[in-house]
């Protein structure tokens, strides 16, 4: 059975497209799937820069022009898009062993007309038996607890498995906030990795050689230096 791991982030620019990486570099036997791409008229590519990355396997299906949530891009482009049971319909179709959702801004951003989001799409594919868990890319300052909170009690209310975290950009030289935050997380979901600010800059031979010392075999994070 297709394993699905649903990558979602507390907010845009969280650094999920390269967590959604490193999760595909530590994977044996991933297919990434982006069900939709914003900002393609800009050159924007979230599956693209995961296959830079880690050399993963991608698929992206829909893509708008604009960088906006995919149903504001779709109704000014004038196009129409699939709605989220379209979406689940053909993940449930694929067959590599696990397959890797990266969704497009938070958990609640509408993915369709019809008001469907990226928790509807995991609730679907949880609801035909498939085998679902998802992974919140957290940010790592001031802010993020009440967010992880509000991602993480969403997902928990619709019967969602929630694997984990991932600080997205761990910064070089971080502040108490930055610091206090670390432990605290951990006290909302388990702790599976920190990625280093910057970590995106690396080619792809860094980034899979470094990606496994992100993640530890326990599920918790190889703790960050502190300044």
């Amino acid at each position: 059975m297709t394993r699905f791991v649903v990558v979602t982030g507390t907010s845009t620019g969280v650094g999920k497209t390269v967590a959604t990486a490193a999760l595909a570099a530590t994977t044996p036997g991933v297919l990434v799937v982006k069900p939709v791409q914003t900002g393609a008229a800009d050159g924007d590519s979230d599956a693209r820069e995961v296959e830079r990355l880690a050399g993963a396997e991608v698929e992206e299906w829909t893509t708008l022009d604009e960088p906006l949530a995919p149903d504001t891009a779709a109704r000014r482009q004038g196009v129409a898009i699939p709605a989220v049971a379209a979406y689940a319909e053909r993940l449930l179709a694929l067959t590599a062993a696990t397959v890797v959702v990266e969704g497009a801004g938070g958990l609640l951003v509408r993915l369709d007309a019809e008001g469907g989001t990226l928790l509807d799409l995991a609730e679907r594919l949880a609801a035909a038996g498939a085998d679902v868990e998802v992974v919140v890319v957290v940010a790592a300052g001031l802010g993020t607890l009440n967010h992880t909170e509000l991602t993480v009690d969403a997902l928990r209310r619709r019967g969602l498995t929630v694997r984990g975290l991932v600080v997205g950009a761990w910064p070089d030289s971080p502040g108490l906030a930055e610091r206090c935050n670390l432990d605290d997380l951990a006290r909302v979901a388990p702790l599976l990795a920190v990625l280093p600010a910057g970590a995106g800059a690396l080619d792809r031979a860094a980034f899979v050689a470094a990606a496994p010392g992100w993640f530890s075999g326990g599920g918790a994070p190889r703790p960050p230096e502190s300044s």
